[in-house]
């Protein structure tokens, strides 16, 4: 994992939930991970890894995730167990 991810996969877990990860920054880190990123309707993304699926809101029309898919995120992360 580079140094990018890890900055990005520590900020996920930071406490409080951030609010400034940019989605790209995420995005790369799951598919790292070997995670599957797919578009669905609207600004619905599914993201499955280790056989379990989460469906996320893809951050717009900014660029910075908000908390709470970040929280989301998180608690998927520890599910399928990757945490920093």
């Amino acid at each position: 994992m580079s140094a990018e991810h890890r900055r990005t996969l520590a900020a996920i877990f930071e406490d409080p939930v951030r609010g400034n990860i940019l989605w790209r920054d995420i995005v790369s880190l799951l598919r790292n991970l070997g995670a599957d990123v797919s578009q669905r309707e609207g600004s619905r993304v599914a993201v499955t890894l280790d056989g379990r699926t989460i469906i996320l809101h893809r951050a717009h029309p900014g660029k910075e995730t908000r908390p709470y898919a970040v929280y989301d995120l998180r608690a998927f992360l520890v599910e399928v167990g990757v945490e920093p």
